[in-house]
């Protein structure tokens, strides 16, 4: 159900206004019709909310709370507390004012005879259809309360390698925002300055080395046409951005990434361990091998192994082994396929793929620390290289004058 606020007119043309709970829009309508009224505007106010929330920052429930949420309704839920009153104890507890709104119309679903299921379903920005399919799974089961547990754990997983991967890209960020800042503070206010003392010293008819030309010029063309230059930055960013948000520019890409060096490997060291525990704990969930192969696909990350896995799913349709299919794509190292087949013949893949996320996600970690004490010195090397630059193009022609003086 869903709150609606009216505004009608009734037979005397006064108006009436008021709130509603009703499944859509058409319901309302149909409501205020059956009273005699004529509706003038319905708008829903959960939506509204939602808009009001996101705008400042608190639409979206955040990582912690919603993996805090899986753990307790785990809990309760295996004490034997019925779901309703699980959920609505959470609802009434939570810290998040996100996470207790949208337990708000999940109650109202469940309430109205919906699975847990459907009702998270339909809050996909903050339930994932790996989460949501864990639950059916969990719920067709009568294995709830283990498959939240299970989500709660792969949660806190995902989270943590997010949270190291964020923290390794944040410093060389912060890096190159300085060198640029750095090089357009030094064209904009260095540069010109010392281009006139140059021309002071020598004259206007002064011959200046290559390099020093063309700094000026470039601090020339900053300084004289900045509504030009930086409109211009700006659009090729948002362009580029917008590009890579695209079905090709996306696939374009995750294939760079796959193979730009240092980066190539943790990115398909983060796809693996993706791939293998979400596989893993939706097969120890009992969901069907193609539905699992389905969803694993979209909660990869990268649409080069998204479409990988999902021609894994094909050739796994028409009756081959999944072992075999991951053996035959390069993407997949062999450590995946021989725990795969040790899986199938044991009957126990969800357990075997654990241990090749928990392998993988400690190789990602000393991946990042290894490229984390490498960005550093390339930073530094590179930022110097340009400060170096300028220094020569300011210190070659001074070299130069000085030594016409002494001739």
């Amino acid at each position: 159900m869903t709150k609606f606020s009216y505004v009608a007119t009734d037979s005397h043309n006064n108006i009436v206004n008021g709130s509603v709970d009703m499944a859509d829009r058409a319901a309302v309508i149909g409501a205020l019709r059956k009273q005699g009224l004529r509706p003038l505007s319905v708008r829903d106010g959960i939506k509204k909310s939602v808009l009001s929330t996101s705008l400042f920052g608190a639409g979206k429930v955040k990582s912690d709370a919603l993996v805090m949420f899986t753990r307790q309704l785990s809990a309760m839920v295996g004490a034997g507390v019925p779901l309703l009153r699980a959920l609505g104890s959470l609802e009434a507890h939570s810290e998040s004012p996100a996470l207790k709104r949208i337990l708000g119309v999940i109650i109202k679903d469940v309430e109205g005879g919906a699975p847990l299921a459907d009702a998270l379903s339909k809050h996909k920005e903050t339930f994932s259809d790996v989460y949501v399919n864990m639950v059916r799974a969990g719920e067709a089961a009568g294995i709830l309360d283990d498959i939240l547990k299970r989500l709660a754990m792969q949660q806190e997983k995902s989270a943590s390698m997010r949270k190291k991967i964020k923290g390794a890209m944040t410093y060389p960020m912060v890096l190159m925002f300085i060198t640029v800042g750095a090089f357009f503070g030094l064209m904009i206010f260095v540069i010109p300055q010392i281009g006139s003392i140059i021309k002071d010293m020598g004259g206007e008819d002064a011959e200046l080395p290559l390099l020093t030309t063309i700094m000026l010029e470039i601090s020339s063309a900053i300084i004289n046409y900045w509504f030009i230059v930086f409109p211009i930055i700006g659009a090729l960013v948002y362009a580029l951005l917008r590009y890579i948000k695209t079905p090709k520019g996306k696939r374009l890409f995750h294939q760079f990434a796959l193979k730009f060096p240092g980066v190539g490997g943790i990115v398909r060291k983060v796809a693996i361990a993706r791939f293998t525990r979400t596989f893993s704990a939706l097969m120890g969930a009992g969901v069907a091998v193609l539905e699992a192969l389905a969803v694993t696909s979209r909660a990869v990350g990268n649409i080069v192994y998204e479409e990988a896995i999902m021609q894994a799913s094909e050739e796994v349709k028409n009756g081959k082994p999944l072992s075999e299919v991951i053996e035959e794509n390069p993407l997949f190292p062999a450590i995946v396929a021989q725990m795969l087949s040790v899986g199938e013949e044991t009957g126990q893949t969800d357990t075997v793929l654990v241990k090749v996320a928990d392998f993988y996600e400690e190789e990602v970690d000393v991946a990042i620390d290894g490229i984390s004490s490498i960005i550093e010195p390339v930073m530094i090397v590179f930022m110097g290289s340009m400060v170096g630059v300028i220094a020569a193009s300011v210190m070659m022609p001074i070299a130069g004058l000085s030594q016409n003086i002494k001739a």
